[in-house]
């Protein structure tokens, strides 16, 4: 294999996540996965040996990325809950608005491989929205909001249907939406446990 394999496969990496992004997981062939990263089939299948591994490797290395970014998404974790809420649907008004945007593409995969429950690609985008869970749960926590656990569960479904709103509509406001009822859902809950 050349000396330039360490290289080669990130390359790889990237063409694969765009294709699989773009056009979804079933409507890629790895003759045109090898042609979008400029390399040869013998090559591809020298780093991943099926298609399935190589989608694998792709969320993989996708999920360190966006978890990477999140960390650094400019959330003051000192702020109050409707900063929080604000930041994070402004972030996704700001994503969606991108060229070509088509949503999660954890959720977009897992959805596609709905019938291949055992897919390691479903595992990882498993794991990658219950991390993405995990970290609203410790945001809404030094924010100080009740039951936060509760809560992280609640904004990650208001955040799965804005995007899925969204595609389905191309109208941007659903983030708008989202972030008011997540608003009202932080307000019952702050008023109801001040009750007690």
């Amino acid at each position: 294999m050349p000396r330039a394999s360490d290289a080669t496969k990130p390359v790889i990496l990237q063409a694969a996540y765009k294709l699989f992004r773009r056009r979804g997981f079933f409507r890629v062939g790895m003759d045109e996965i090898a042609d979008a990263a400029g390399v040869t089939k013998r090559t591809l299948y020298y780093h991943f040996d099926s298609k399935d591994a190589l989608l694998t490797a792709v969320l993989a290395s996708q999920h360190e990325r966006t978890f990477a970014d999140f960390q650094h998404y400019g959330i003051d974790p000192s702020g109050d809950a409707d900063a929080l809420i604000d930041k994070l649907f402004e972030g996704l008004v700001k994503w969606s608005s991108k060229p070509r945007w088509a949503g999660s593409g954890f959720t977009r995969l897992a959805i596609e491989l709905a019938d291949l429950s055992g897919h390691p690609a479903r595992s990882i985008a498993r794991q990658h929205k219950a991390l993405m869970e995990q970290q609203l749960e410790t945001l809404l926590e030094k924010a100080n909001v009740p039951a936060p656990k509760a809560r992280a569960r609640e904004l990650s479904l208001l955040i799965e249907g804005a995007m899925v709103m969204i595609l389905i509509h191309g109208d941007r406001s659903y983030c708008a939406a989202a972030a008011d009822a997540a608003k009202r859902l932080v307000a019952v809950r702050d008023t109801s446990s001040s009750n007690r």
